[in-house]
């Protein structure tokens, strides 16, 4: 396809268009205030499976990380009802297979837990599933496995050791472990430092009896927020979550999602630490500063699109394909966290060729020196990111949250709102972006 400013504007609107033929029918979204949680309803027939998310959030701090990926995994591992794995496993196929698992997160100056079920929606199975299911939800929550006020042993010693596995995994992992040294390196102190993994340190402090204690204020001071979605009944799902999740936790509207930067540095900060690896893995931190709403939210966006965001970017083009100085390269936006990464796999003789025209790409865009054939096709790749978020239960859910707790566009409007970002708003975000820390994990072998 050619494209240019009149058919792709044709293109984008005959996408808005038409998208429902292609994607099925629109999403239905109804928001209940139960008491002191939300639960947010999403019926759609795409899906032959009904999805639940409980969203559990508080302020973030690090020695409640490790704490909370514990309880997570310990909860969802056995109940007082089914003490073991293995009758849990049971149950769950007695519920046609459903699926359990949970993940523990930031999210800006929030940490959250989420609990997910997985089932098929009762109209492929028997009549009065999706109530079993909601039950035996409400009993992993709220029916721990826990005796004398303290969680019992054997699974507590089976979770602690699958943890510190998970803690170690991190350096296995070069290209994560370097994003995560070098957020260690750009702002020790500053909550973006925080990853999810847990510290070793704060699991040694954790016991059967104080991670009891943990749970019973997790239960009463998080924020929740319920999400359910498939080829639902509206009042069946609110009668059925009324009936089986009453409890008072902690509720009020946050607002503080976003992490502000007060330092810049005028110099960025380069830190090279030798890894035993085959491959240097560099990582970039930027700090994005004074964003307004429709930057932070649009133009953002489209600015590390063109920038790195794709195989058709500035850095892939320039950086990978033109001077073949890197395996890998891309760059990923953070709009809570105010920052932009970019990072690459590359030979450490490298370096200092690949940071100098790391510069100039963004310098490039900074003095306007792009097209508005580029800036037309991150749009279209906008909008098909947005259609392919159809396609996943757990994509909609987090497009839902966003607006939930960001009070951002629903996914709807985003897709109108994107066609007004002009060459104008991505230079004034690129001027807002100030690279603070260069990191290199240096491999020992490619000299």
């Amino acid at each position: 396809m050619c494209y240019n400013i009149t058919t792709t504007k044709l293109y984008i609107n005959n996408i808005l268009k038409n998208r429902h033929n292609i994607r099925g029918d629109k999403v239905k979204y109804i928001k209940k205030v139960l008491g002191s949680y939300n639960l947010h309803m999403l019926k759609t027939n795409r899906f032959k499976t009904i999805t639940i998310d409980l969203i559990f959030r508080k302020k973030i701090k690090k020695e409640d990380i490790t704490k909370r990926n514990v309880l997570a995994d310990l909860l969802t591992f056995s109940s007082k009802k089914y003490p073991t794995r293995r009758e849990m496993a049971i149950h769950q196929q007695d519920l046609y297979a459903c699926e359990v698992d949970f993940s523990c997160y930031r999210l800006g100056n929030y940490y959250n837990t989420d609990i997910s079920l997985l089932c098929l929606n009762e109209k492929y199975t028997e009549k009065g599933m999706l109530d079993e299911t909601i039950k035996y939800l409400s009993e992993i929550v709220f029916n721990p496995n826990v005796t004398n006020n303290k969680f019992d042993s054997t699974s507590f010693e089976i979770i602690k050791n699958n943890t510190i596995k998970q803690i170690h995994s991190i350096e296995e992992d070069t290209r994560k472990y370097s994003l995560v040294r070098m957020l260690e390196n750009m702002g020790e102190s500053e909550t973006y430092s925080l990853h999810g993994f847990g510290y070793i340190e704060d699991l040694e402090k954790i016991n059967e009896e104080n991670i009891y204690e943990y749970y019973q204020d997790f239960i009463k001071s998080s924020g929740l927020d319920i999400f359910i979605i498939g080829d639902i009944d509206f009042e069946q799902v609110e009668k059925l979550f009324k009936d089986n999740f009453k409890f008072n936790i902690y509720h009020k509207k946050d607002n503080d999602f976003v992490i502000e930067h007060k330092k810049i540095r005028k110099i960025p900060k380069k830190i090279v630490e030798d890894y035993p690896s085959s491959q240097s893995k560099l990582s970039i931190g930027c700090k994005i500063k004074n964003l307004t709403e429709f930057e932070r939210n649009y133009a953002l966006t489209i600015f590390n699109m063109i920038l790195g965001g794709s195989s058709e970017s500035k850095l892939f083009r320039n950086v990978r394909e033109k001077n073949s100085l890197c395996y890998y390269i891309s760059s990923n936006s953070n709009k809570i966290d105010n920052l932009l990464f970019i990072t690459s796999g590359i030979t450490k003789n490298n370096f200092d060729k690949v940071i100098k025209l790391i510069r100039k790409e963004i310098n490039e865009i900074k003095k306007g020196n792009f097209t508005l054939e580029e800036i037309e096709k991150a749009k279209i790749r906008y909008i098909s990111l947005m259609d392919e978020m159809y396609d996943y239960p757990s994509q909609i859910i987090s497009y839902y949250y966003a607006a939930e707790i960001l009070n951002s566009d629903l996914p709807e409007e985003r897709k109108k709102m994107i066609d007004k970002v002009t060459k104008e708003d991505i230079i004034s975000v690129s001027n807002k972006i100030y690279m603070d820390t260069i990191y290199l994990l240096g491999g020992e072998d490619d000299e």
